[in-house]
């Protein structure tokens, strides 16, 4: 009302006339060293093979692990989140701790291609398990104190091949505070911890089940992975991970769940990761293909609206096509 009392002596579309100053005072800004990139290392790839639900998308093989990468860090990216796919599987997923698994050797060869890339690991035993849970299995339910030393072991095994940053994306309860405990007690008390702390049981998984082979063989994750109807309780995760030792924290998925990632960015001063996951990414290159949608105006549209929102960093698998962008 006061607005309109004041027109025309308050116009608001002064600011907006034109590209400078739209710029000059825009509010919120989307920027390359903002982005991490995921990628998929399989152990038994001989080529690239694409995702058939995530166009553009590929798991790599080892040997071209790091070429890859450096294309990645050229682009200004500063950070890569790996995903293993093993050649074996069993009830404990212990290719994921093994001296020589896949991304333990991954780490390997990018710290040597492009040592000044972030790598990030994910910590989490559903691509290992021939079971497709993130932890191990008794009586038809995970258990949760059983799969904390397994996690450990992996996040160990990640900072000794020389993984810069671990992501505990399981939601065992007390994964962070027995992680922290694991590391520091080795030696590596300054390796940062990217906690998951806010992991919905959501629908947008489904393209990242192709990706990285890791679909339950039964049930589902919602006996410990969040209830989508549920804020306070991120709240409660948030409050646990910052008392276990978290550094970052993170809300996943990202596009339906802006009002959580507002939340989570107002309760704490801790940087706030938001992940846009493989089925935010999957709508948006169908509609794309199929000419529904101007594709970078919209995927710069998401991700400013995340940034909004409050995330200070991105994970998305449009990383390289935006620093393009971006860059151009």
């Amino acid at each position: 009302m006061e607005l309109m009392n004041n027109f025309p002596h308050v116009r608001l579309r002064r600011l907006r006339q034109n590209d400078k100053i739209r710029s000059l005072v825009r509010e919120t800004h989307l920027r390359v060293d903002q982005l991490i990139y995921p990628m998929f290392v399989a152990e038994g790839a001989r080529e690239p093979q694409e995702i058939s639900s995530m166009p553009g998308i590929m798991q790599w093989p080892l040997d071209q692990v790091a070429e890859e990468a450096t294309r990645i860090a050229a682009l200004g990216i500063p950070a890569i989140l790996l995903f293993g796919i093993p050649n074996e599987k069993d009830a404990v997923g212990s290719q994921a701790y093994a001296e020589h698994g896949v991304i333990q050797e991954a780490i390997r060869r990018l710290k040597v291609a492009t040592p000044e890339t972030l790598i990030i690991t994910d910590v989490c035993l559903c691509e290992y398990t021939d079971h497709g849970h993130c932890g191990v299995i008794h009586n038809g339910t995970v258990q949760n104190d059983e799969s904390l030393e397994l996690l450990a072991q992996m996040a160990l095994s990640h900072v000794e091949a020389g993984a810069d940053i671990v992501a505990p994306s399981d939601m065992m309860d007390g994964r962070i505070g027995v992680l922290r405990r694991t590391l520091d007690e080795h030696g590596y008390n300054q390796t940062p911890i990217m906690a998951y702390s806010v992991k919905y049981a959501s629908g947008f998984y489904g393209p990242f089940r192709e990706a990285a082979g890791s679909t339950p063989q039964f049930g589902d994750r919602r006996a410990y992975q969040m209830d989508p109807a549920n804020v306070r309780e991120a709240l409660r995760e948030l409050e646990q991970d910052i008392n276990e030792g978290a550094d970052m924290v993170m809300v996943k998925p990202a596009l339906s769940y802006l009002d959580v990632i507002r939340q989570v960015r107002d309760h704490c001063d801790l940087p706030v990761v938001a992940y846009n996951v493989s089925g935010e990414y999957s709508m948006v290159k169908a509609a794309a293909q199929n000419g529904w949608i101007d594709e970078q105006r919209v995927v710069m549209e998401i991700l400013t609206g995340i940034r909004r929102a409050g995330a200070d960093m991105i994970i998305t698998y449009f990383a390289p096509e935006v620093a393009q962008w971006l860059n151009d």
